[in-house]
């Protein structure tokens, strides 16, 4: 992903991601810090994830991250599966 499209430090900035029908919004506070917020879920909910480097995520690394995700929920309760 071209560095002027992804989502950095402070700025306020998100990035809007439709991934298997599910929209999700990716914000970071610090760098390489990443939130994802779960906009069209049944919950409140989202995960973040954090890289030791500092290092931008791609978009192709950030899809992957929300397909993860998706695949750990519990589609009974639309949490993380226990």
């Amino acid at each position: 992903m071209p560095e002027h499209l992804r989502p950095t430090p402070g700025d306020g900035d998100s990035l809007l991601l439709t991934i298997d029908g599910q929209d999700f919004r990716v914000w970071s506070p610090a760098p390489g810090t990443y939130n994802f917020d779960w906009l069209s879920g049944p919950h409140d909910y989202g995960f973040g994830l954090s890289r030791s480097d500092g290092w931008a995520m791609s978009r192709p690394e950030m899809e992957q991250a929300i397909r993860d995700f998706l695949a750990e929920i519990d589609p009974a309760t639309g949490y993380l599966a226990e």
